[in-house]
């Protein structure tokens, strides 16, 4: 089958084979190639084609910088038109290749997070993995790269972040004597205070818990700790790197006894960054990060907590198939999700049930109740009740989705919203086949988001080059109409007309959340104290629930622990506005068209379309070749600025989404500042009271409405960063277009062989795209003629 694969694809119409020869360069043709091992032959192709576009367009813009540098080098002043093409020449030149994408596996602890990333890099015990406990304590990345061995970079807390988190624990720990019994028996059993324990004699040896954070600044630590806070390690092969990396992000027993120097820096560690050799399995600019399900105690990790799940375009919330019914834990991954989805850059979000091997046989026949033909084996029953799980939770979890975000979002559009996989199968093929165990269709999902991700973002940088070099070009052409003032004084009054309305669209766009928000802040005001009751209660009357109000307290109303659920006061009081806002929100954020004008990119985007026509109305008005450079260039450059505009909006996006949450707990940080300093007898119960009145009386002071205020102020300073920075952007780009009257045209280096080969790879991408389609139906009709692969496994 593969020989006639490749037969067909090279019989499609080749690219023009000038545009492809690769310019001189260090790396071989076959380390080159190596890159694309993860991929099928077809796809290589398709790939290797986009790459010699990009590779072959930069060498274009390198030339071109380099003469117009050269044509300069000598002028005592440049003129503002060559300043901005050199500078765009050289952002584009620099631009990445491509951002990696970050897939964030998001789950409880002991969920088979790691099981499934080994799976999927095919290496068993990579990753520590233990069918008993918690196995991986900290964010680990894993990718691929061009390093020639196994790599990994073990990131610490700065000495100024340890301190605070010292600080922290030693508070946590305090205890006076004025301690009742009861208390002090509760106060021994609570987990923040055993994981304080545990911290601190990890780091400093036995006796630490009892010292102050005088005498512990003045400890010498048990471990080395290297002043450039990082770690690096390296071995030839996967398990020697597996090995070195086992003590660093295995979660340490707190009944082991004594440990190795690794493990004594332990509780500094942050995050883990691991390096793959080229990869066949594993695309590199794929990042998979293993993310723990609840946070963590350290401010920094837990900030780097949230900035990962936000920068992850992927999201697959992973949940054991005996947890995935009912468990709280379970809800609060997907809500934390889809907030991703609101707040970051998450476009597409699965659930991938683990461990679906697991079925109890005579259990499952007897409460089966779908179906009428007979299960005749273990396995027969696993796939049926892997089918059945499916189906339900692929349409709970779209309901879910459709209630928080717009009906057009692109998770909504996936054809597959559940996974049902087994690594432990993948390996023993005991029940099922590798295809059945579903991590080939993990896999091939990743390598396909890549492909489309190559293929829009060479698509756009060579179209964008292009555009450079229509003008560039021009600068060279002596034949420039003398009415060109004309045509671009009429064009700045028109911008100036489009800028006025498309600040009222913005305007009108974020009115649509103006009432869900009023509605929202009228059900918190109605609603916190029962929700601030619920908090509070959360363990079996005072027993060890003292330390963690005591922490929920010192972290300013969060406590993250590795065991427990996560607690926020501040955004379970905010959660009624969130409920009443979040399909608005999505809505104003979303890329398609609501007929209601509640999206603010269709306004951007309309901005461009008439901006863009007016460009072809000057052209066609003025009808020579000079105009017809400068239209396109024109044209190109508004979707280059506004594209940037895109980017800016969603990078602004979360600081909008949290700023009522921010607001609540910066309104409450006294009130929680004074219930951490309260000791001695009934202590929890003080506390409880103390924040029940520092809550009402913020309440009462207007705290929700000064949250809605500073959320008004967020969507308003978006709105004047938008409108700010299409003035200053196309103020310039119509600068450096205006009349050769204004003394800012220069004469420049002949760049026609630069323009031709940039015009012909332009052309190049629509039949660079054709194949890419032939290729993939072709493979398509081959894979649906040939007989399966797949067969029952040996019994």
């Amino acid at each position: 089958m593969a020989e006639t694969e490749d037969f067909l694809v090279r019989e499609l119409h080749p690219v023009d084979d000038d545009i492809f020869k690769e310019p001189m360069r260090k790396r071989r043709r076959s380390d080159r190639d190596q890159r694309f091992r993860a991929f099928p032959s077809v796809e290589q192709s398709a790939l290797k084609e986009y790459e010699k576009l990009e590779s072959r367009t930069r060498r274009v813009l390198s030339n071109t910088y380099q003469k117009l540098i050269q044509s300069v080098f000598l002028d005592d002043s440049i003129p503002n038109s060559v300043k901005y093409l050199i500078n765009r020449l050289l952002a584009l030149i620099e631009k990445p290749s491509l951002d990696p994408i970050y897939i964030g596996l998001f789950g409880s602890t002991g969920a088979g997070k790691s099981s499934l990333i080994n799976a999927i890099i095919q290496q068993a015990m990579f990753l520590p993995v233990s069918g008993e406990s918690i196995c991986t304590s900290c964010i680990v990345q894993v990718s691929s790269g061009c390093c020639e061995q196994y790599e990994a970079k073990i990131h610490l807390l700065s000495d100024q972040e340890w301190k605070e988190e010292l600080k922290n624990l030693t508070t946590l720990l305090h205890r006076t004597e004025e301690l009742g019994g009861e208390e002090e028996d509760a106060w021994d059993r609570g987990d923040a205070v055993e994981e304080a324990v545990w911290k601190l004699q990890k780091f400093y040896g036995n006796g630490a818990e009892g010292k102050s954070y005088e005498e512990l600044l003045r400890a010498k630590p048990r471990g080395k700790i290297p002043t450039s806070r990082v770690i690096s390690l390296k071995a030839e092969e996967a398990e020697g790197l597996s090995v070195k990396l086992d003590p660093y992000i295995r979660t340490q027993r707190r009944d082991w006894g004594g440990g190795s120097a690794e493990t004594h820096i332990w509780p500094l560690i942050k995050l883990v960054e691991v390096t793959l050799p080229k990869s066949e399995l594993i695309p590199e600019g794929v990042v998979l990060v293993d993310i723990p399900g609840t946070g963590d105690f350290n401010s920094k990790r837990d900030e780097m907590w949230k900035k990962t799940i936000d920068k992850c375009s992927v999201i697959w919330v992973i949940s054991d198939i005996e947890r995935i019914s009912g468990g709280r834990a379970h809800e609060d991954l997907l809500n934390e999700s889809m907030k991703a989805c609101q707040r970051g850059f998450c476009r597409d979000l699965a659930l991938v049930v683990t461990k679906t091997d697991k079925l109890h046989l005579p259990e499952y026949l007897r409460e089966r109740k779908v179906g009428n033909q007979a299960i005749q084996s273990q396995r027969e029953a696993v796939l049926e009740r892997n089918e059945m799980i499916k189906l339900q939770r692929n349409k709970i979890l779209k309901d879910k989705l459709k209630r928080k975000l717009p009906a057009d979002s692109r998770v909504l559009e996936a054809s597959e919203l559940v996974y049902t996989v087994s690594a432990q199968e993948y390996w023993q093929r005991a029940l099922l086949t590798q295809e059945e165990t579903e991590i080939p269709k993990l896999r091939e999902y990743i390598r396909r988001r890549l492909l489309d991700k190559k293929k829009r973002m060479v698509t756009k940088y060579v179209t964008e080059a292009f555009g450079l070099l229509l003008l560039t070009d021009s600068f060279s052409c002596t034949d420039h109409m003398q009415n060109e003032h004309l045509h671009m004084s009429g064009l700045r009054r028109f911008v100036e007309e489009k800028i006025q309305l498309l600040e009222k669209a913005i305007d009108q766009c974020f009115a649509h959340i103006a009432r869900p928000l009023q509605e929202g802040i009228w059900n918190a005001r109605s609603s916190y104290r029962r929700i601030l009751g619920a908090c509070l209660v959360r363990s079996r009357g005072n027993q060890g629930f003292h330390q963690t109000l005591k922490a929920v307290c010192l972290k300013n109303g969060i406590y993250a622990s590795r065991t427990l659920a996560r607690i926020d006061l501040n955004e379970a009081l905010t959660q009624p506005i969130y409920e009443q806002i979040d399909p608005i929100f999505g809505c104003i954020f979303r890329s398609g068209k609501p007929a209601d004008g509640s999206a603010l990119i269709p306004h951007i985007d309309a901005f461009k379309l008439s901006l863009q026509e007016k460009m072809t109305e000057i052209g066609i008005r003025n009808g020579l070749k000079y105009d017809s450079y400068k239209k396109s260039f024109l044209i190109q450059e508004i979707s280059a600025i506004l594209g940037g505009l895109e980017e800016h909006i969603l990078r602004k996006k979360r600081k909008i989404y949290e700023s009522l949450t921010t607001s609540v707990q910066n309104d409450l940080k006294p009130c929680y500042e004074e219930a951490a300093q309260i000791t001695g007898k009934k202590a929890c119960e003080r506390m409880k009271d103390a924040l029940r009145r520092g809550v009402d009386r913020q309440v009462a002071e207007g705290m929700f409405e000064r949250a809605q205020e500073r959320m008004q102020h967020q969507f308003q300073q978006l709105k004047n960063g938008i409108t700010e920075k299409v003035k200053g952007s196309i103020a310039t780009m119509l600068t450096l277009a205006s009349s050769p009257g204004d003394g800012l045209y220069k004469e420049l280096a002949d760049v026609k062989s630069e323009y031709k080969e940039m015009e012909k790879l332009h052309r190049s991408l629509r039949e660079v795209a054709e194949n890419a389609v032939l290729r993939r139906g072709m493979q398509d009709f081959l894979l649906r003629m040939s007989p399966s692969k797949a067969g029952p496994p040996k019994t």
